[in-house]
């Protein structure tokens, strides 16, 4: 192979808080300029001069298509005796919104295909009003995730308005009656200061057919942090307002509430339910007009707690659910036409979820809901008008997303909608493994393989141990994929997630991060010295958050990892905030702009830990080119940075980057993740000795060509 892209080492040097910083390759932040563009293009016929022959891409690539067939179904949403639900169908490109009426007929709504053939186009959010009547839907194309917010007669399935734009992660707030809503939305470029447009949310009361520019009545934000997010609702039966803020992905929020049968829509009279406290709190006033209260002020792991809408202070509060001991509680509905109305609150107990039933006047425990596996659960749906049903998303490792009921007449689960396609799934086993981090702190992984091997084999571990996210047991083609093909899969819940509630959040951030990764070497650690593999057959993936802990792990523990992909991720940590949205994360990480945070980023910034003349492993870094989360600059200056320190051998254990245009941070069209996947696993299997061959329509395992060192 020949040798990497020429990339010049500019001779950048910075005094911040007494540390000097070099950042020779500044200049890859310019993604427009010749040079960048240039570079680019280098690394593109590099990557795909070391990955297009790999053997086994093309039995893989037509495998991962038929685990991907298996589609995914929406649990429903009912209003005015509609429902509305998302299904993908083998062959589908993207999820397809529909409704169905009392007959059951069903109606697409919205097809992301049908707005865009080229399949660029992804639907971002949708919520009808409360009669069922209009549809509220955001789309966005590219994959810059800035929606644009549509409203739809749904009995016509026409127009009614649209498009507003700068409507990204906007919720929407039906009135009653379906003619005004609240929702969020960003100020013009031309009213805030330059570099500040992606910020600056309002949340504003429109009514439909109205002129967004001259008509919307501005409700709430003037004034309040530029990063600040904003969520609004508004109960069933219009009267009650709630609003909530938070500082960019702060764990904590301001929430009011406002009474609109004694104030206007349009100036509304806000009551403080919680201003200026360390917790996370939401308010949700039901059919029974009591409020209920889902926090985790005074308990990291949650509680449930109601109070009188009209007299919401916290001294008011009474525990209806208390904090569990061990489980996270997540979810929470109410079911009442029953003799004994109850609650049903979901839970994750280390990573597994499960749903308990409560007497809804007391809390009192009364029983369980049975659930088909060990696995996730999505939102517990319940009928806007009540009911003695509900229903929630399922998924675990070998079961594609389906919709199970619940009935609280007869206590019994069924399958509600099946994954619409039909799916050969692999046997796997998976089990749950406990390990001691470096400060002692017992973690917990998820380990899959085929039942039946022994000894040493090719192993992915993945983690992501941030902004208070779990990872879960979910329905993956590429575990189903690699585990098939004879590999072991890891999915480690490192602190930073929510998969033990607030505090193991917060063990994991700021001042805490290199807890993270201290996590994740010691998963695997436990890899190795439980015999499931070596170093040498040991591969790690993350992306966003998860491409700071690879990016970490491989600049911390270079000889722990034989390869790595690294997707969408941050490794600058000294100058994050300036692009994305890196200020809305300040939280999460520290600021650069405090000298004792940027002490802490400075500490284990991937970028600035690159070790000239240091063997790295194998490193793949993907980067889409609408990201508006994170910038593909990050990957671009690390992966420069790592081919002129590597001592490895570039036919050896390459660096490689894999750029992509017209696709965004998140969601993607199923051919390009297959497209995607193909690329990842084929890297990673040629570095761990994982074969990929053909064998019919399937792959299987092969030896390891590589000898351990």
């Amino acid at each position: 192979m020949t040798p990497y892209p020429p990339a010049r080492r500019e001779d950048i040097v910075e005094e911040i808080h007494g540390h000097r910083v070099a950042d020779p390759y500044r200049w890859l932040e310019d993604a427009e300029g010749e040079a960048t563009r240039r570079w680019l293009a280098a690394q593109d016929e590099l990557f795909h001069k070391a990955t297009d022959a790999l053997p086994g891409r093309e039995a893989l690539r037509r495998r991962l298509a038929e685990l991907l067939g298996a589609g995914s179904v929406g649990s429903p949403v009912w209003r005015g005796g509609r429902r509305f639900f998302t299904r993908r169908t083998p062959g589908q490109e993207h999820p397809v919104l529909y409704t169905a009426g009392a007959d059951g007929a069903e109606r697409v709504l919205v097809d992301p295909m049908a707005l865009d053939p080229a399949g660029t186009t992804t639907l971002d959010g949708w919520q009808p009003d409360k009669e069922g009547r209009r549809l509220a839907y955001k789309v966005s194309t590219g994959g810059d995730e800035e929606s644009l917010l549509y409203v739809m007669d749904i009995a016509t399935g026409e127009r009614v308005e649209g498009p507003i734009d700068r409507a990204r992660d906007s919720s929407v707030a039906w009135l009653p009656g379906g003619e005004a809503y609240y929702y969020v939305r960003r100020l013009p470029a031309r009213d805030v200061p330059d570099g500040e447009e992606r910020y600056h949310r309002r949340v504003y009361l429109h009514r439909v057919g109205a002129d967004p520019e001259a008509d919307d009545v501005l409700v709430f934000g003037e004034g309040r942090d530029k990063t600040d997010y904003y969520g609004v609702g508004v109960s069933r039966d219009g009267r009650w307002l709630t609003l909530s803020s938070s500082q960019g992905t702060a764990p904590r929020n301001d929430l009011w509430i406002a009474d609109l049968s004694a104030s206007p829509p349009e100036r509304p009279a806000l009551r403080v339910v919680q201003e200026g406290v360390d917790a996370e709190t939401g308010l949700y006033v039901g059919r029974d007009g009591r409020a209920y209260v889902f926090t985790d002020r005074g308990a990291p792991r949650s509680r449930l707690c109601v109070t009188d809408p009209a007299d919401p202070g916290f001294e008011t509060w009474r525990d209806l659910v208390p904090e569990d001991p061990e489980a996270v509680l997540s979810d929470f509905a109410i079911l009442d036409d029953l003799d004994r109305p109850v609650l049903l609150a979901g839970w994750t107990r280390h990573a597994i979820s499960e749903i308990t039933v409560h007497d809804l006047g007391t809390g009192e425990r009364i029983g369980a809901v049975p659930l088909p596996g060990l696995g996730s659960i999505g939102g517990i749906i319940e009928r806007p008008e009540g009911g003695h049903e509900a229903w929630f998303g399922y998924t675990d490792h070998v079961t594609p997303s389906s919709v199970m009921r619940f009935d609280a007449r007869t206590g019994e689960t069924t399958l509600w909608a099946a994954a619409p396609g039909s799916v050969e799934v692999p046997e796997i086993e998976t089990r749950q493994v406990s390990y001691a981090s470096a400060d002692g702190t017992e973690v917990r992984m998820l380990v899959a393989a085929r039942p039946g091997l022994s000894g040493p084999r090719p192993a992915i571990l993945y983690g992501y141990g941030g902004f208070n996210i779990s990872l879960t047991p979910a329905y993956s083609a590429s575990i189903l994929a690699w585990v098939e093909a004879g590999g072991v899969y890891a999915v480690a819940n490192l602190r930073g997630g929510s998969e033990e509630g607030e505090e193991w959040h917060r063990a994991g951030m700021r001042e805490r991060k290199q807890n993270v990764f201290d996590d994740f070497h010691a998963a695997a650690e436990k890899l190795v010295a439980d015999g499931l593999t070596t170093p040498s057959r040991l591969a790690i993936s993350g992306g966003s958050n998860g491409g700071l802990l690879v990016g970490a792990a491989l600049t911390q523990r270079p000889e722990l990892y034989r390869a790595v992909v690294c997707s969408a991720p941050l490794l600058d940590m000294v100058r994050y905030e300036r692009f994305g949205l890196g200020q809305t994360w300040n939280d999460e990480y520290g600021t650069a702009e405090d000298p004792e945070e940027f002490g802490w980023l400075l500490g284990y910034s991937p970028y600035h830990r690159v070790r000239a003349g240091t063997a790295y492993p194998a490193t793949l870094f993907t980067t889409f080119g609408s990201d508006t989360r994170v910038d593909p600059l990050h990957a671009r200056k690390m992966c420069a940075a790592l081919q002129h320190a590597t001592a490895s051998d570039v036919s050896d254990a390459p660096v490689l980057l894999r750029d992509e245009a017209e696709v965004g941070h998140s969601t993607r069209s199923v051919s390009r993740s297959v497209d995607l996947m193909t690329d990842t696993l084929s890297f990673l299997a040629s570095q761990t000795g994982l074969s990929l061959l053909p064998d019919g329509d399937k792959i299987m395992s092969g030896g390891d060509s590589r000898a351990d060192g």
